[in-house]
């Protein structure tokens, strides 16, 4: 019988998966009793500072409102290889609104380095859409992949 259990992955395949950018989740802490907001977001990855970006369209009714210094948590998932085993990555950490003094000259660097995949799930175009970006340099960041063990 084989059961299936997870690994640890170190920090180069933790850099691996997350490569310069892609998709997953950003849990966004809320006041009180409220539940976290889930949301959707495209991220960059610049693996050599081990900072993530995030473009988050602002303007809209149920965006989020203020994001700045919001404790974050992120999960990047998804399937690999012939056996579609599973990887995920968590981040936590504390949005950076990337306008932030002090911010700026970094952040230029980085973001050669990294690629955000635009993508659109928007009811209008996406020029109509307007977007901030937000950067996580984050206090935990490890990842998880699935093993298969034989009994």
């Amino acid at each position: 019988m084989t059961d299936a259990t997870h690994v640890e992955l170190g920090d180069d395949e933790v850099d691996e998966f997350l490569g310069s950018g892609g998709t997953g989740v950003l849990a966004l802490s809320t006041l009180g009793d409220e539940p976290p907001d889930a949301v959707p977001v495209s991220y960059g990855y610049d693996q050599p500072d081990r900072v993530l970006y995030f473009r988050v369209s602002v303007g809209h009714e149920d965006d989020p409102v203020e994001l700045a210094d919001r404790p974050v948590t992120f999960v990047a998932y998804g399937t690999e290889g012939e056996d579609d085993r599973w990887t995920s990555v968590v981040a936590r950490g504390r949005l950076q609104d990337t306008d932030e003094k002090g911010v700026g000259t970094d952040v230029l660097a980085e973001m050669e380095r990294i690629d955000i995949p635009l993508v659109d799930v928007f009811e209008e175009p996406l020029r109509m859409v307007s977007f901030d970006f937000f950067r996580l340099d984050p206090t935990d960041l490890y990842g998880r992949t699935e093993s298969l063990v034989n009994d």
